[in-house]
């Protein structure tokens, strides 16, 4: 994190309730202090040098849309139970351009945030996360870390108790256990390391080999046992003082390998990207993409690294 205070960008959404958000943002402001500032992207549908006849006209209604937005956001946020002392001095930002993904992705850099708040789709059922055209732009290439919230999730009064890590076969990586140990040594909670294990192979082979698909899920167990263990002694190696436990979750599919440890409306659970990524992108793999479609709780995604500033001019092509 940037300094003591969470950065948080949330991207608002000027015809949605913004619930979602407005409750995460709540909920993030109850765990810990937070500075929070909102962008509003417009997508223009004209080019830009359409804009050169506007003249100052355009400008000026620009401006107006960015009043009008920072006393509709204040209000939403003062209304969410957020204390005006974490509100960015620009709490709102009116932004035009031709990408709305790339415009969340500049509005980001420009308030060094910490991470950036996407609602979920409207088609998203309740108690789970599903992405919308942006949000799935931002889950193959942003640089910054993301915070994803499910429809109508319900969060704990007191704020995050618990941090949650998703131990996959893509994104096994020490960076992840790193974030998600500071996660929760700034909000002093315990960590709760988890290994899915899903029994993909297994249901393939039960009509025809029983001893084969055994074998497999053994194995698949004992792999993600032996992960777990030198996962938990590389935190505790450089925090010792931290909580943490370990947990294998098992079933016939990712939907009854989440289901198989207990979600609290208090847990944050945090995942990386796949590892084969070469730069400092969030990049969501297919075990990832798994956890994120089951995910009962907010879900905060890092990019392969965060050690440094992304740089400008991110392709979302």
């Amino acid at each position: 994190m940037s300094d003591s205070r969470l950065r948080v960008l949330i991207a608002w959404q000027p015809d949605a309730a913004n619930s979602e958000i407005l409750d995460a943002v709540a909920w993030l402001h109850r765990s810990g202090p937070i500075t929070v500032r909102a962008i509003l992207a417009f997508t223009r549908p004209w080019p830009q040098t359409s804009l050169s006849k506007l003249g100052g006209k355009y400008k000026k209604w620009l401006k107006k849309q960015e009043e009008a937005s920072r006393d509709v956001v204040t209000a939403a946020l003062l209304d969410a139970g957020v204390d005006a002392d974490c509100f960015d001095s620009k709490l709102a930002v009116f932004a035009d351009g031709s990408s709305e993904p790339h415009l969340l992705t500049q509005a980001a850099e420009d308030f060094h945030a910490d991470i950036i708040l996407l609602g979920p789709a409207q088609a998203a059922p309740k108690g789970r996360y599903l992405a919308g055209t942006t949000a799935d732009a931002l889950l193959h290439a942003s640089p910054y870390p993301l915070g994803l919230i499910p429809r109508e999730v319900k969060l704990g009064k007191k704020g995050v108790n618990r941090v949650s890590c998703a131990l996959t076969e893509e994104a096994g990586s020490a960076a992840v256990f790193d974030h998600a140990a500071a996660v929760a040594e700034t909000y002093s909670v315990p960590l709760r390391i988890v290994a899915f294990v899903p029994d993909r192979v297994g249901n393939a082979l039960k009509s025809t080999n029983s001893k084969l698909e055994s074998v497999l899920a053994d194995d698949a167990r004992e792999h993600a046992l032996a992960n777990l263990d030198r996962a938990r002694d590389s935190v505790v190696k450089h925090r010792p003082e931290l909580q943490v436990e370990t947990e294998l979750a098992t079933g016939s599919g990712w939907s009854e390998a989440m289901d198989a440890v207990k979600w609290k409306k208090s847990d944050l659970l945090v995942v990386g990207s796949e590892d084969s990524n070469p730069i400092a992108r969030v990049f969501m793999g297919s075990h990832t993409s798994a956890v994120l479609k089951h995910a009962r709780v907010p879900v905060m995604i890092y990019p392969t690294t965060t050690s440094t500033r992304p740089s400008r001019g991110t392709d979302y092509a």
